[in-house]
């Protein structure tokens, strides 16, 4: 694979004399050899495409002279190979560290553990959406001064709510997607806005999600139920910003009864995201962020992996990994479901990667998912959970979901994820709350040309840096994020529009 641009000519690659036949970019990739047409093509030592005519040495590969490997082509080719992938390890990790890590996080009453403290203001149907906004807005800067260990006051809205039915799976996997927030350890207190006649009622969300405020009295842990404020039995929108403004002003200083403590690294949840993949991805900051989440789960920590589409072709890797068959099914059966759903629609999950994955040097979805499963690191797969489901186990888990980045990262965070990682090689300015994103670039001339963006750079393993430092320095990094630095997107105010539930099912 090209580090660099290569212009047509000879260059030595160890030791030998290649002709590069045409100009090839920088993340993309060229023969080395002869390749006949109908023979598998490896990465990581897995097959991810087969060539589709001859190709010569010094030809640049990728759509023009490759297929996608079909399914026979999968069952007869894709097996882990543990002499020359990582992928495939079911040991534990061999990287720890000695000493036991911990970030300054909060403590809540109840035990759990936070990285930032805010106030939500959720929206339990679209059709409330403008209200929550307006009731967010008319908060003012001198209110929330006054309350300094407050992170601020979030909207989270959507655009379903209704039109599905009642009680059904949409219904439902919105209520957990609700809940989970509702009670996210970084949302210190919250309230819930509905319209009133919606099918998602939030009767229906605080009685299926147990939903409970938390609240001190000295040393007395009391609970409550949460406020709900419909608009249509409050007397409209106006009525109802006042009652929620009366509100806030109550729960403002009872989530300001905070303040950071040392925790133990074994408490915290990190999510797992790569969005806007290059040909680096996975060979620098998803094997960077692999040893970061071994390294924590050596701790007793947990490292949450997303986003099925993108496993798919790679999947035995992963399955082989789990921790019982039961495990190993289930991940298998997830695949099977979205390979179902895309045909629904008349499309395959051959239809990733996307247009920005192939201008950097992706070819076909094997090759993406081969690399997105790295971040994942070398350990055990403890539990396979439906999208937003909470965290039953500590350990590396996966998560359903698609590879659309906000109902990733949603999903990640209603399951219980403190912060995101999230690796690029295209760029992004992606950002969320409650629980941040840090953004890992893959090369560094990305992270210089958007230093303002990105976090972290794991390109530098293409200077020589070895990934397991990398990965070590990444985790301390993911530390002092958890700790309250700030990520990139949190400085300039990302996150209020990136909550992005996702339900399958059609809208009645």
């Amino acid at each position: 694979m090209a580090t660099q641009n290569l212009p047509a000519g000879s260059v030595t690659h160890e030791g030998q004399e290649l002709l590069i036949r045409q100009p090839v970019r920088a993340g993309h990739k060229v023969a080395l050899l002869p390749i006949a047409a109908g023979t598998p093509i490896l990465k990581y030592g897995q097959p991810f495409a087969i060539a589709s005519r001859d190709i010569l040495a010094g030809e640049h590969v990728h759509t023009h002279n490759v297929r996608v490997m079909g399914p026979e082509d999968c069952q007869q080719l894709a097996k882990p190979n543990s002499a020359s992938s990582s992928h495939d390890r079911s040991t534990s990790p061999t990287t720890h560290v000695e000493n036991e890590m911990t970030f300054a996080g909060i403590r809540r009453p109840d035990g759990r553990v936070a990285t930032r403290n805010y106030v939500a203001v959720i929206g339990t149907v679209n059709c409330s959406s403008t209200v929550v906004r307006k009731i967010v807005r008319a908060i003012s800067q001198d209110l929330l001064n006054q309350y300094e260990n407050v992170d601020g006051v979030i909207p989270l809205v959507h655009s379903g709510g209704c039109a599905m039915e009642f009680g059904g799976t949409d219904h439902r996997q919105l209520a957990r997607i609700l809940g989970g927030y509702a009670r996210h350890p970084n949302i210190g207190a919250y309230l819930l806005v509905g319209l009133g006649c919606e099918t998602g009622q939030g009767s229906f969300l605080i009685e299926q999600e147990g939903l409970v405020q938390l609240r001190r009295s000295g040393e007395v842990q009391q609970s409550a139920p949460p406020l709900l404020v419909n608009i249509q039995e409050a007397g409209g929108v106006r009525r109802t910003i006042e009652r929620a403004l009366a509100a806030l002003k109550e729960l403002l200083p009872e989530a300001n009864k905070c303040q950071r403590e040392s925790i133990p690294a074994s408490e915290l949840v990190m999510g797992l995201k790569c969005g806007g993949s290059d040909g680096f991805s996975g060979l620098t900051a998803n094997p960077a962020l692999g040893v970061a989440s071994d390294l924590l789960i050596s701790q007793g920590g947990t490292a949450l992996l997303a986003e099925t589409p993108e496993i798919f072709g790679g999947e035995h890797l992963l399955a082989s990994r789990s921790i019982d068959s039961e495990v190993s099914q289930k991940l298998l059966d997830k695949v099977a479901w979205w390979r179902a759903y895309a045909a629904k629609f008349g499309t395959t999950l051959d239809g990733n990667p996307s247009f920005g994955n192939k201008e950097g040097g992706l070819t076909t979805i094997v090759e993406k998912s081969l690399g997105a499963i790295t971040k994942g690191g070398a350990s055990p797969l403890v539990d396979v959970l439906d999208y937003a489901e909470r965290v039953r186990h500590r350990g590396l888990n996966f998560m359903d979901s698609p590879g659309y980045d906000p109902a990733s990262v949603t999903g990640l965070i209603a399951s219980g994820a403190h912060v995101v990682c999230f690796t690029t090689g295209r760029g992004s300015c992606f950002g969320s709350k409650p629980a941040p994103t840090l953004k890992i670039s893959t090369n560094t001339s990305l992270f210089e040309r958007l230093s303002e963006e990105m976090d972290f750079d794991a390109g530098r393993v293409l200077s020589g840096a070895s990934i397991s430092q990398t990965g070590q320095n990444l985790l301390r990094k993911v530390l002092k994020v958890a700790s309250g630095e700030k990520t990139c997107s949190e400085q300039q105010g990302f996150g209020d529009d990136e909550f992005f539930p996702w339900t399958p099912g059609p809208v009645l």
